[in-house]
C-alpha cells in the first residue's frame, strides 16, 4: 500500500550503466538520432570527451518509475527540466517524493518531485508529476 502523505519518498530506482547500445537502440525508438548522443567524433568536436544521453532517455526512466508508484492512467501531468548531462557509464537513479495532497477535479491528486541522480551526486533531471490517487 502506497502512502499518499507530503513527505513520503518513494523507493528509488537504479538504472543500469548508460551504455552505447543503450543509446542506439534509444535513437531507433525515439527518432532522437542527433549524432551528438551516437558520433564520438561529433561529440569531441563540440568539445566534449565522449557521447552522452538523450535527455529524454532520462525521462523515459523516470516515467517507468511513476509508473511503478501509480497506474499510468492515474497520471494528471508529468513535466520535466534537464540540468545535466547524463555520460556513458553512468548509473542514474530515478527518485520521487511526495509534496502535497489535495483535491482537485472531483478526486484526491497527489504532487510528486521527481529527479535523477548519477552515482558521483550530480543530478541530470528535475520534475515534477500529479497524480490521482485513491
Amino acid at each position: 500500500m502506497t502512502t499518499w502523505t507530503a513527505g513520503h519518498e518513494f523507493e528509488p530506482l537504479p538504472i543500469e550503466p548508460i551504455s552505447r547500445t543503450t543509446l542506439a537502440l534509444f535513437a531507433g525508438a525515439s527518432g532522437d538520432h542527433n549524432p551528438i548522443h551516437l558520433d564520438l567524433d561529433v561529440a569531441k568536436a563540440a568539445g566534449l570527451d565522449d557521447v552522452f544521453a538523450q535527455g529524454m532517455l532520462s525521462m523515459a526512466y523516470l516515467a517507468r518509475l511513476l509508473t511503478r508508484i501509480a497506474p499510468q492512467e492515474r497520471l494528471r501531468s508529468y513535466g520535466v527540466r534537464f540540468v545535466a548531462i547524463t555520460p556513458v557509464a553512468a548509473r542514474p537513479v530515478c527518485h520521487a517524493r511526495v509534496v502535497s495532497v489535495d483535491d482537485a477535479g472531483g478526486e484526491r491528486r497527489a504532487t510528486l518531485d521527481l529527479a535523477v541522480d548519477l552515482d558521483d551526486g550530480t543530478t541530470t533531471l528535475r520534475g515534477h508529476a500529479v497524480v490521482a490517487i485513491d
